[in-house]
């Protein structure tokens, strides 16, 4: 640090030697100094306000202290100009790359190597998905490893058939469907005339099981609208950039294929909170997330976004805000009667003799859809092993049944115990009183 407080003592003598004030502001830089670094470049700049060198030391201070922005402003003008240099067009990749834009930051890059081959970053080209041994070495050109032209494949959209009636119980959230998303298709000249958009956000959470992936579909199905299912997989890439790509992808072929409902399942996984992340790549994801839901540079009219979580409390609580998931519906597991009613979609087409469905409803307290589904499958299974020693099958009874719920436990519970938790010390806002409510706790 001696070389520091020399070059910051000459500086105080010659305060107008633009040359030592730009090697102060570099030396300052390397030492990862940038706020301090950043002031010398704008001093400098001062007295040499079109000097190449000052304004790309200038960005640099910008981007190493995250300023992305600040420091893109200077570099896209800088790249524009014939005579740039190989350094210029390189930070303008890193920049692009942050902002999301790979393609662009590819080309970019290649264009700063071409100009200057010690310009060239292993490190960032081997993330931006360029391999040294693709590179052609004889002319200075850089290959991408993967074809930047070539958009995702996108996801299929299907057309379901399934229906409300077809989803057992839920009243309460299927209502809520029905005034955010079902009616405003159905009745669009009266939510004009009040001045409300069709479409919008649905975030649905509780216990694993519970049906909230059969809902998003009944919901595309109630409505005959194009339904995508967004996974982890569909989403996430492990070069810089291609998952806020993907995604935006999935957004524009929703927007495409209005009305259509574009269903996240396990949300949580793709906009988990930001203050919990350590990686820049992950906080980039959110705030694209956040752009297409808001509508920034495509219109989202017609596009009903619904998503599913078990654990919304790892959701970044931007995605609360209205306009966004302004609905947030608490799938608790069935009551009673829609136990029974769920029991009696599962045993459709099966033989069956006197079934007792509200018998079997209170004998299945706290199970989830799914738990339920395993119920009937137990009983269909003892049923089988019976019908291999006869070789004459029987129908289901309602002891069957009854055997299989003794044997199958709730799986809900352990999700209650963590659930729990959250809503009696971290329920900002009243979000989880409905779990209160549940547990009657409240």
């Amino acid at each position: 640090m001696d070389e520091l407080e020399t070059l910051r003592e000459a500086v105080r003598f010659t305060p107008h030697n633009v040359p030592l004030r730009r090697h102060l502001a570099d030396v300052l830089l390397k030492h990862g100094l940038a706020a301090e670094a950043e002031q010398e470049y704008r001093d400098a700049l001062a007295l040499a306000p079109d000097d190449p060198e000052l304004k790309l030391g200038l960005a640099r201070a910008f981007f190493q202290q995250g300023k992305g922005s600040h420091a893109l402003v200077i570099v896209e003008d800088m790249a524009k100009l014939s005579d740039a240099s190989g350094r210029v067009h390189v930070l303008h990749a890193k920049l692009l790359a942050a902002a999301g834009d790979v393609a662009q930051a590819v080309r970019q890059y290649r264009r700063g190597v071409e100009k200057d081959s010690a310009a060239a970053d292993p490190e960032f080209a081997a993330r931006l998905g360029i391999g040294a041994e693709e590179s052609e070495t004889v002319d200075g050109k850089v290959r991408a490893a993967w074809g930047d032209d070539e958009p995702p494949a996108p996801s299929e959209v299907e057309r379901p058939t399934v229906r409300f009636d077809g989803v057992g119980g839920m009243q309460e959230v299927k209502e809520e469907i029905r005034l955010k998303i079902i009616h405003p298709l159905q009745h669009p000249e009266l939510y004009k005339a009040y001045g409300k958009a069709i479409g919008g956000g649905i975030l649905m959470y509780g216990p694993p099981g519970c049906g909230k992936t059969y809902l998003a579909r009944a919901t595309a199905g109630e409505i005959k609208a194009g339904f995508i299912s967004v996974g982890i997989s569909d989403v996430l890439d492990m070069w810089i950039g291609n998952s806020e790509r993907n995604l935006h992808e999935l957004f524009e072929q929703a927007r495409r294929n209005r009305p259509c409902v574009l269903f996240f399942d396990e949300v949580d996984a793709l906009g988990a909170s930001r203050s919990d992340m350590r990686q820049h790549a992950g906080r980039m994801l959110i705030n694209q997330f956040l752009s297409e839901m808001d509508g920034v540079a495509s219109s989202n009219e017609g596009v009903l976004i619904l998503a599913a979580t078990n654990a919304p409390w790892h959701l970044d609580s931007a995605f609360r805000r209205p306009g966004r998931f302004d609905r947030i519906l608490f799938v608790p597991p069935p009551d009673a009667a829609a136990r029974a009613a769920i029991l009696r979609l599962h045993v459709r087409g099966k033989p069956v003799e006197d079934l007792d469905f509200d018998h079997l409803a209170k004998k299945t307290e706290g199970f989830s859809g799914a738990d339920l589904r395993a119920v009937v499958d137990l009983a269909v299974e003892a049923k089988l092993r019976q019908a291999m020693k006869s070789g004459v099958p029987q129908p289901l009874t309602t002891k069957d049944l009854a055997a299989g719920a003794s044997t199958q436990k709730p799986t809900t519970r352990e999700w209650f115990a963590s659930a729990r938790n959250y809503a009696l010390y971290s329920n900002q806002g009243g979000i989880y009183d409905d779990i209160l409510t549940y547990l009657k706790l409240k």
